[in-house]
């Protein structure tokens, strides 16, 4: 079970106002919604939704939900939010119920380990690919992808198909999807030699500039 739990109010008024008073009572609106279940408009704790968001598995966070003192928990997720454009303070969280039987596809971060050899004979360890989708049950969400790179030489790759995923996880990214390689170190280009003007500058550079500077002057003018 889920050992963080988010305590929600629910919220019978609705439209632009009644969310603008939440905010400024220091909570924002949001939904409950999903498991077969009516959905429920809640307000809650903007600090408990950053706090999930923030955490290592993020969005994939599993959390208790209880609507009310006396209202029953429910396991959720966060599946949407929304912030403000310019100071990114967060606006409103859609939470989806979660069943225990309930399969999920969800966006995995990938995580490269290890010391690549090819790093050391002066190669470029380039992360491919960063997220998987994988199908799993509630309790089988992995944190992370991990991927060895210990035995990546200069111009070695990894593919998904190479690594094993965890137990109770179906990788639905296609198989042949590159996960890292290690590029070959870039050779710097041989300086072109310099040749030294032997002419005074055209008379039409002269010219270019003075137009230019006219119709800077015209535009000025409009």
């Amino acid at each position: 079970m889920p050992d963080i739990t988010v305590v929600a109010e629910r919220r019978e008024d609705r439209g632009k106002n009644a969310a603008r008073r939440h905010r400024v009572g220091g909570r924002i609106p949001g939904v409950l919604y999903g498991g077969k279940k009516e959905t429920t408009a809640v307000s809650l704790n903007p600090k408990d939704i950053i706090s999930i968001l923030r955490s290592a598995q993020g969005e994939n966070t599993l959390f208790q939900v209880k609507v009310g003192s006396e209202g029953e928990s429910v396991q959720a997720m966060i599946r949407d939010f929304q912030l403000e454009p310019i100071h990114h303070t967060l606006l409103h969280a859609d939470l989806l119920r979660i069943a225990a039987d309930q399969l999920l596809h969800l966006d995995i971060p990938v995580v490269l380990t290890g010391d690549a050899p090819g790093v050391k004979e002066g190669g470029l360890l380039e992360p491919v690919c960063r997220e998987i989708k994988v199908e799993c049950l509630p309790a089988a969400i992995p944190e992370r992808i991990t991927v060895d790179v210990s035995g990546l030489s200069i111009g070695g790759i990894i593919r998904l198909r190479d690594i094993q995923a965890p137990q109770g996880v179906e990788f639905l990214t296609e198989a042949d999807v590159v996960l890292a390689t290690v590029a070959a170190p870039r050779k710097e280009e041989e300086a072109a030699p310099v040749e030294v003007a032997t002419e005074a500058p055209a008379e039409p550079e002269v010219l270019k500039k003075g137009k230019a500077a006219t119709e800077g002057e015209e535009e000025g003018k409009e």
